[in-house]
């Protein structure tokens, strides 16, 4: 299990969640597919922790 920061998520924490590909993710973002992200000043991504559990409820009641 990753080691979770807090009420938000590094994009490498939600792709091993995820067992997925960081360029599985890339595509997902492009096609406006992955949660919501927030850009840093640094230009590192994060997620912020509520909109990934909404996110995945999205995909609980397409399914």
């Amino acid at each position: 299990m990753p080691k979770r920061s807090g009420n938000w998520m590094t994009i490498t924490e939600f792709c091993e969640e995820m067992d997925i590909s960081r360029s599985t993710f890339d595509d997902w973002r492009a096609k406006q597919r992955a949660p919501k992200c927030i850009r840093l000043p640094n230009g590192s991504l994060r997620i912020r922790r509520t909109d990934f559990e909404n996110w995945l409820d999205t995909l609980e009641d397409a399914a």
